[in-house]
């Protein structure tokens, strides 16, 4: 079963290219995507990689955590679910403050 992978800390000239590489040494990649902010078009700093084979993920989450990729240290581990669009996390609030007048 396919594994997602968070590569955080990435320098803004690594590629989708290089991160398919690096990651291939442990195992097969299934897909790489460099995240970009969606106005500027510029890279975030961070990626996921799906590994095809749960192992190779955990291989990846060990070898290559601290790495340097692009002069960098990267930090690799499991990606958390994918929350639905819209759904909101309570501490950012939302709505309130108007009632107190």
């Amino acid at each position: 079963m396919a594994k997602n992978l968070y590569v955080g800390n990435l320098s803004y000239q690594t590629t989708e290219a290089t991160l398919a590489e690096l990651f291939g040494t442990v195992g097969d990649v299934a897909s790489v995507r460099v995240i970009t902010d969606s106005i500027t078009g510029r890279p975030r700093g961070f990626a996921f990689v799906e590994m095809t084979e749960e192992s190779d993920a955990q291989q990846a989450i060990s070898q290559l955590n601290g790495q340097d990729v692009d002069g960098r240290p990267i930090k690799v581990a499991e990606a958390r679910p994918r929350r639905a669009r819209g759904e909101r996390d309570d501490r950012w609030g939302g709505g309130g403050g108007r009632g107190r007048y």
